[in-house]
């Protein structure tokens, strides 16, 4: 998923212009004069190899939903982390789609993880612009050239961008002054329901254990050039709930005449039915039994930074942005941010069932299915949550309704004062770029594994640079922004390089 949802920001921010690269690095006191000219010549040199990186990376698509390329996508992961200058580069097998571990000991004091995926959502080529699969370079009003395709920005060119920066460590000859482990998972856009078998692999989970943190490679920035950074996200269950005659006992096997309905009973209705039950009737609370007995309420300092995020964003942007005239119940802005990091909730992705082509067709299906995500906060998990749904509609006498989760994860919390936080706030401060704090993410991503037990790691999205439609038509990643506040390519590639030499300096 990292389906990252952000508040949008309208403050002001850093000048990322014609002199980036040059500016990017030159108030790191770590790095020595000809460090600095060496790696800025380098991401230069290669700047036409990283943007034919991404675009070559997005013509090798591994859908897990779909069991599109699942070998091949991991042979691929796998050769440009082998390219990149990781060690001991192995295809960690799991019971679904395989992960990919490798190293970089470069003798370092410190060790980081790093997280990839290499899977992506699926895509109509009928709703894009341009082919999904071709990652070309065009002119978007308002930001500049941008990579269109699928993957460009989730997670495909913010990791692109971090796998530059080692091709220009090891293209001006230097060592990277921290040691690398990384992860990558094939399926983390179904939920990564498989990612546990690799984390925990032995040889895996040893490299991890020597980390001081991990991050996930992001475009982190808005298209007004201002930043925030997420102290955790919210977990998923992600869920197929199916009504059918065959369990149901009721109802026909098969699609029947609609006229039948008079004495025939329809699973279709059933569904809606037993969805009802999961919230209340306004559809915005989950009414699930238990559902808000471990939720834990935000605390002081929690509301403080929503507070403080919502005094210097735009509502006004994100509701455009977003295409919506009000928030639920009318609330402010502060409140609705407050909501959105706090709330669990009850989410309909899909409803299927019968026939839904031109015209009618009267038919009473046999079957529906609803397609479900269902976001947690902390103290919540994934286990639990889903062990109270299947008990709430037994209760209410829908025990029939297979309940079908496909994947999910516990949500993510990192301290505020760690090391990997505040190397990523020591580099938006140096650069002027304005930001604030927010305690979650709305959306997702798998690192309870990380910050979970046993590791216990604190983990971060970091990166420069912008993009947006994850999995929408006509997904970009901006590489040549035409607002100076926002770093291009280039200089989002220094922009990782210097966060690993501020990892380095961390006490």
């Amino acid at each position: 998923m990292t389906d990252n949802v952000q508040p949008a920001s309208d403050r002001r921010a850093f000048l990322v212009g014609a002199a980036a690269g040059a500016a990017m690095l030159a108030p790191q006191p770590a790095l020595a004069a000809g460090d600095m000219e060496a790696l800025r010549k380098a991401v230069a040199a290669g700047h036409d190899a990283s943007i034919k990186r991404i675009q070559d990376w997005i013509a090798n698509p591994t859908i897990a939903a779909e069991g599109r390329n699942i070998a091949g996508g991991a042979d691929y992961m796998a050769q440009l982390a082998r390219d990149s200058g990781f060690q001991n580069v192995r295809i960690v097998p799991t019971d679904g789609s395989p992960g990919v571990f490798g190293t970089i000991d470069s003798g370092a004091r410190t060790w980081v993880g790093v997280y990839f995926m290499y899977d992506v959502k699926q895509f109509d080529p009928a709703e894009w612009s341009s082919p999904p699969l071709e990652g070309r370079v065009v002119d978007r009003p308002g930001l500049g050239k941008a990579i269109v395709g699928r993957g460009a920005v989730n997670q495909k060119g913010p990791e692109g961008a971090f796998l530059a920066a080692l091709h220009a460590f090891k293209a001006a000859g230097r060592k990277l002054p921290v040691n690398l482990v990384l992860v990558a998972e094939g399926e983390e856009e179904i939920g990564s329901p498989h990612f546990p078998q690799i984390v925990r692999d032995p040889e895996v989970m040893a490299a991890l254990r020597k980390c001081r943190g991990i991050f996930l490679p992001s475009a982190g920035q808005d298209r007004d050039g201002t930043s925030d950074i997420t102290l955790g996200s919210k977990g998923v269950i992600e869920l197929e709930l199916v009504s059918s005659g065959e369990h149901w006992g009721k109802g026909p096997s098969k699609d029947v005449h609609s006229s039948l309905k008079a004495m025939v009973d329809s699973p279709a209705w059933r569904l809606v039915q037993a969805l009802g039950t999961l919230v209340t009737p306004d559809g915005n609370t989950p009414a699930i039994d238990g559902w808000f007995e471990k939720v834990r309420p935000l605390s002081d300092r929690e509301r403080a930074l929503i507070a403080e995020n919502a005094r210097l964003t735009s509502e006004a942007e994100r509701k455009k942005e977003l295409g919506v005239a009000h928030w639920i119940d009318d609330l402010p802005w502060q409140q609705a941010l407050e909501r959105l990091a706090s709330q669990p909730t009850v989410n309909i992705e899909g409803l299927v069932g019968g026939y839904t082509g031109p015209g009618g067709k009267t038919i009473l299906p046999h079957r529906a299915v609803a397609k479900l995500d269902l976001r947690l906060v902390p103290n919540m998990t994934a286990a639990d949550c889903l062990a109270k749904l299947k008990a709430h509609l037994a209760k209410r006498g829908y025990g029939d309704v297979e309940v079908n989760m496909t994947g999910g994860y516990d949500p993510t919390e990192t301290p505020e004062g760690a090391a990997i936080i505040k190397a990523h706030q020591a580099i938006l401060t140096r650069h002027n770029i304005s930001y604030s704090l927010y305690p979650r993410n709305a959306g997702s991503w798998p690192g309870y594994v990380f910050t979970g037990r046993p590791l216990g790691l604190a983990a971060d999205h970091f990166g420069l640079g912008h993009g947006s439609g994850a999995h929408a038509p006509n997904e970009y990643f901006v590489i040549e922004p035409s607002d100076p506040r926002v770093a291009g390519l280039d200089a989002m590639v220094l922009g990782f390089a210097e966060f690993l030499y501020e990892l380095a300096a961390m006490k």
